[in-house]
């Protein structure tokens, strides 16, 4: 099996690469392509273990240019699709990059894998496409109702996929994951920021009241859980991949807080974000019955979590250094 993964120099896409490679979820892997912009999220020091295996290739490109995508994509079986921008707070004050990556990007890539025959195409959403939910869960039938740029631009993404299947006869299925953390995170996401400026000594920003709540999703699990739709989603089908843990914003500071021996006096309120969803939460009985269930507890990943940030600061200085993260 040949896969081409898209985006995979970052977060999500690099530990499924280095897995995927590893042979972790049972597939003959020949080939691996992993192609990517390089944006500023997007980091070749993510895949350095695995750079060396022969079956590796990069690619520099954006999923927008489908010349060469043309070129590069014929002959894989597999395509899994996590180029994407993805953080809200940027969707908010810049949401065309949002628009052309999220959107004309994912039908860019639908278009290559029809012309070139691609047996199979997963596409790697999240659940800011459902919007805001006051008590129970999300089943995938669930309407979609985005309120930021970002899961605006994503819901469309997804809206997309299912057309390519109806009309077009795509093998095509999405996810849709919930709050994702662990090694490699890029340190503007919530829980990298707070450990890197804990290890500094520096403060941490809590939005508004700190009551908005999220599952927390282990990325080591989420990349199983793609790997299991991979092999058995249904075409057109969503899948909703989830943690099993629900915290509000205070509940994982404090969370936070604890694991780096720090206080409540490291934390600084700030002025909650615009449109900011009240609460998350998946029903992931779905793919559940395919065979997924979560393998992280959450006090256990996030030790792991905060043990590595404090092991690989010459990986995350320079990005956040760069990018004048706070």
């Amino acid at each position: 099996m040949r896969y081409f993964v898209t985006g995979a120099a970052g977060f999500i896409g690099s530990h499924f690469v280095r897995e995927l490679l590893a042979g972790t979820y049972g597939q003959t892997v020949t080939g691996v392509t992993v192609y990517d912009k390089l944006t500023y999220a997007g980091n070749l020091d993510n895949l350095a273990s695995v750079s060396d295996d022969p079956r590796f290739t990069f690619v520099q490109g954006d999923i927008c240019d489908g010349d060469l995508l043309d070129q590069v994509l014929p002959g894989h079986d597999v395509v899994v699709n996590f180029a994407a921008e993805t953080h809200v707070d940027r969707s908010i004050h810049g949401p065309q990059d949002f628009i052309i990556t999220n959107v004309v990007g994912t039908q860019t890539i639908l278009d290559a894998c029809l012309r070139h025959g691609i047996p199979r195409t997963v596409h790697i959403g999240t659940d800011e496409v459902y919007g805001s939910i006051d008590e129970g869960s999300w089943t995938e039938t669930e309407p979609l109702r985005p309120n930021s740029p970002y899961s605006a631009a994503k819901a469309a993404a997804e809206m997309l996929v299912r057309a390519y299947n109806v009309t077009y006869g795509l093998n095509v299925s999405s996810t849709r994951c919930s709050n994702n953390y662990g090694p490699f995170q890029f340190p503007e996401k919530v829980i990298p920021l707070f450990v890197t400026n804990l290890i500094d000594g520096n403060k941490v920003p809590l939005y508004g009241d700190g009551l908005n709540v999220r599952d927390w999703l282990h990325v080591d699990d989420h990349c199983r859980g793609i790997a299991i739709v991979i092999e058995k989603g249904e075409p057109g089908q969503s899948y909703n991949i989830g943690g099993g843990l629900e915290l509000n914003n205070k509940e994982l500071t404090e969370r936070v807080l604890e694991a780096m021996d720090v206080d409540w006096s490291m934390v600084q309120p700030v002025e909650d974000r615009k449109g900011h969803d009240r609460r998350y939460s998946v029903d992931d009985s779905r793919i559940r019955a395919l065979g997924y269930a979560p393998q992280h507890t959450f006090t256990e990943g996030l030790a792991e979590t905060v043990a590595w940030y404090r092991d690989n600061q010459d990986w995350w200085r320079p990005l956040k250094s760069k990018a004048a993260i706070k």
